[in-house]
């Protein structure tokens, strides 16, 4: 039988972010390789791609960079990832690129990350792209932070170094509303607490990098409290095997549901219990996010797609005017009374922008008001209202019911990620 622990804790999503040349996809390539997590013909075709480019050592960064022209979904997302796994845990990366214009690439990357790897170049310090991307980071939520002071090996593997911007970066992330970092000093280049200990770096007594991302914990991570189980269809097979059977199948989003539990079915606020509760491997008496399942209910409840099941001393805000944070993804600007499909769950419904209250200068973090649009890249606070009713949590309360993404109906393009305030 499934667990909790087992759902959370042995799946790893986590994102790299840092300025160009920081040496993210080498960092990824060196851990692929040192786990031992690439095949011999991938391995043979970047050590013949890195001797036809003249180099003398084999360049792992191809590992990922490679990918990145395969990745478009509609928008073009420039996000290489990779899938790998050890005996511990398994990992899902999401390599965001450096460059400035691509701020909403590493909101992409990110939107699912449980951890972010931030890299700092141990020559240059703490600069406008750490604090840029800290904040994103500190925006979405992310609980757990990685900073790998990276290319130690260009200093001299100096413990004064390390130390410095290990104290200019908690200076800054003072402001940030992240709880858990770790700061870990590597070469990605040599593999120095990539995978294996640093000879170089005796003074640092802390973990690599991988043990790191092996033991850090996540399943506390999913909100268990809260339950919210958006209906994404209903299930009437019309046989006469189960001739009278009704589900209401999706994915519970977060929170648990036991059998006999009463529950309320929004916006309608009708009661009922639950009858049974359905998984791929069978019938169970309890579930817990983020698993899928069907629900069967004692009652006959009017229940569509885009409803949500909660429990009733449990409820989120069921409103149309909302306050959100968008970044936004499209490449025409938004302006105050445009209006744009909203996606919330499985509920869909229009919406149109009232007001935009400020911009976030991504440079200087500062807000800047009197603002009539909004252009690619940039991040503000919204006030919208929607045509129908959301069944909405603020997004540092519940990051699955506390986002949304804006579509331009004539495109079918996704031109904004959103949070809920």
């Amino acid at each position: 039988m499934e667990t909790i622990a087992n759902l959370t804790g042995d799946l790893l999503r986590f994102s790299t972010a840092g300025s160009v040349d920081d040496g993210k996809s080498t960092l990824i390539g060196r851990l692929l390789y040192d786990s031992k997590s690439i095949f011999e013909d991938q391995l043979q075709a970047i050590k013949n791609t890195s001797a036809r480019k003249g180099l003398e050592h084999v360049d792992l960064s191809l590992l990922t960079d490679g990918l990145k022209d395969e990745r478009e979904q509609g928008i073009t997302i420039d996000v290489a990832y990779r899938y790998f796994s050890t005996p511990k845990r398994k990992f899902i990366i999401a390599d965001t690129p450096g460059h400035v214009q691509y701020t909403r690439n590493m909101v992409t990357g990110s939107s699912t990350a449980n951890l972010t790897i931030i890299l700092i170049d141990a020559r240059k310090g703490v600069i406008e792209q750490t604090r840029r991307h800290s904040f994103i980071a500190s925006l979405l939520q992310i609980p757990h932070v990685i900073v790998c002071i990276n290319k130690m090996d260009l200093v001299d593997y100096k413990q004064e170094v390390f130390d410095r911007i290990v104290n200019e970066y908690n200076d800054f992330a003072s402001k940030l509303d992240i709880q858990d970092f770790h700061f870990i000093p590597i070469s990605a280049l040599h593999g120095d607490n990539v995978v294996n200990r640093s000879e170089q770096m005796d003074w640092y007594q802390g973990g690599t990098l991988l043990y790191t991302l092996e033991n850090v914990q996540v399943a506390n991570d999913v909100n268990h409290l809260d339950t919210r189980f958006p209906i994404q269809t209903v299930i009437r097979p019309h046989s006469d095997k189960y001739h009278d059977f009704r589900g209401y199948a999706g994915r519970l989003v977060s929170g648990i549901l036991r059998k006999d539990d009463n529950i309320v079915v929004l916006p309608s606020g009708m009661e009922s219990s639950i009858k049974a509760i359905h998984t791929p491997s069978g019938e169970t008496n309890e579930a817990f996010a983020p698993q899928s399942i069907t629900i069967e209910l004692n009652d006959d409840v009017d229940i569509s797609r885009g409803d949500m099941i909660v429990r009733k001393n449990n409820q989120p805000n069921v409103e149309q005017d909302f306050d959100a944070m968008i970044c936004w993804l499209g490449n025409a600007p938004m302006n105050n009374g445009a209006k744009y499909a909203i996606k919330h769950t499985t509920k869909e419904a229009r919406a149109v922008i009232k007001e935009i209250t400020y911009k976030i200068n991504i440079n200087t973090l500062e807000r800047e008001e009197n603002h009539t649009g909004i252009s690619m890249n940039e991040i503000a606070r919204i006030k919208l209202k929607s045509t129908a009713t959301l069944n909405v949590d603020a997004y540092r309360k519940n990051r699955s019911t506390g986002s949304f993404i804006l579509i331009d109906e004539g495109t079918n393009s996704t031109v904004a990620a959103g949070m809920f305030i």
